[in-house]
């Protein structure tokens, strides 16, 4: 195996707050950037894994138009963006001109031999009031899961426990023995019915038993669904502290770019 570290991009996961604060009679404005990557940044230090993220407001013009620039990572990680951002290029949006399609683009990609996955939040699978918009897709069509036509969030306040099937054997789930800790949420998805399709991890049947954690490939690539959060609010600090988010993510990258 090449000493060469993989390079994963992460796209999205970042987000900007608008708030108008009333003093009396007086009122201002303020608008605050947040990111949630910072816990798989830290996860991956000093990892066989180079991250690069590329907040949800750049990837709007800086993600890749051409298979070319795609190739240039070994794993692509769509977190908290939904698929207009990806569509509406200013070029579209603006102008009226044409643009290439970046969703066909990534089903090019990974049909070719990429790893893509989607991690859950608002703007992930369909999303909160379905606004994500990755049904009927060409990036759903290479997930190892299908989307709800509606939204599709599971809030799940009073927590959750993965069940985790760990007799599977599967490489994601080396050095994952016990018990996980909480979830406060994930998106609703169906696991697709194909070949090579893996539950790794659900929601407790009390719960709906829905999927948590999902593998697949699509051609040559490979594809996950992870249908909870990077960081809260579904993954609180008790999830991300513990020494496993580490190992089920390097464990993760690891299989999709088939370094493993």
């Amino acid at each position: 195996m090449s000493n060469e570290r993989k390079k994963v991009l992460l796209v999205g996961e970042t987000w900007l707050s608008a708030a108008t604060h009333f003093k009396g009679f007086d009122q201002f404005g303020s608008v605050t950037f947040h990111s949630g990557a910072a816990p798989l940044t830290k996860a991956l230090e000093g990892s066989e894994f180079e991250l690069t993220h590329m907040p949800a407001h750049e990837a709007v013009e800086k993600l890749p138009f051409d298979l070319d620039g795609l190739n240039a990572y070994d794993a692509i990680l769509l977190s908290d963006i939904g698929a207009n951002s990806l569509l509406l290029h200013p070029d579209v949006w603006l102008h009226g001109k044409p643009v290439a399609n970046r969703l066909k683009l990534l089903k090019q990609w990974t049909e070719a031999g990429g790893g893509l996955g989607m991690i859950g939040g608002y703007f992930s699978f369909q999303g909160i009031d379905g606004r994500a918009r990755w049904h009927r897709t060409p990036v759903e069509d290479v997930l190892p899961v299908t989307c709800l036509p509606h939204d599709d969030r599971l809030e799940i306040p009073e927590g959750f426990s993965a069940v985790v099937e760990t007799k599977s054997g599967h490489p994601i789930l080396a050095g994952l023995d016990g018990q996980w800790p909480i979830l406060l949420g994930a998106n609703e998805v169906k696991v697709r019915q194909a070949e090579g399709v893996e539950l790794l991890a659900s929601l407790p049947q009390e719960m709906g038993g829905h999927p948590l954690l999902v593998t697949g490939s699509y051609g040559k690539g490979r594809t996950f669904a992870w249908t909870s959060d990077l960081s809260p609010h579904w993954l609180p600090a008790s999830f991300y502290e513990w020494p496993g988010y580490a190992t089920l993510w390097r464990n993760v990258l690891g299989w999709l770019t088939k370094a493993g």
